[in-house]
């Protein structure tokens, strides 16, 4: 588990300044994905109790608004880019 990849990969917080969204915000993207197949896995495969299938479920969607918040960070960060790079086609044609 990366320490600091939150900061530098664009992790987003619970849009209070400066707040993560709690431990779920120190799991990396992959990380998230890969535990949601599996519970998603657990949860088609049956044969679990109510009590447990209901857990899984929690974890799921816990573990869905980590990618989310991932994916979004990292739509932020390459719109930011987009928009950088027209600038500067921008005003490379100006001169």
């Amino acid at each position: 588990m990366s320490k600091t990849q939150g900061q530098t990969d664009g992790q987003q917080t619970d849009g209070q300044a400066g707040r993560t969204a709690g431990p779920e915000a120190t799991l990396g993207y992959e990380q998230a994905r890969d535990e949601l197949v599996e519970v998603v896995r657990r949860l088609e495969a049956g044969g679990t109790s109510l009590e447990e299938s209901l857990a899984l479920w929690e974890r799921g969607e816990e573990l869905a608004k980590v990618c989310r918040r991932w994916l979004e960070g990292a739509r932020a960060r390459l719109d930011a880019a987009l928009a950088d790079g027209a600038e500067d086609a921008e005003s490379a044609g100006e001169g």
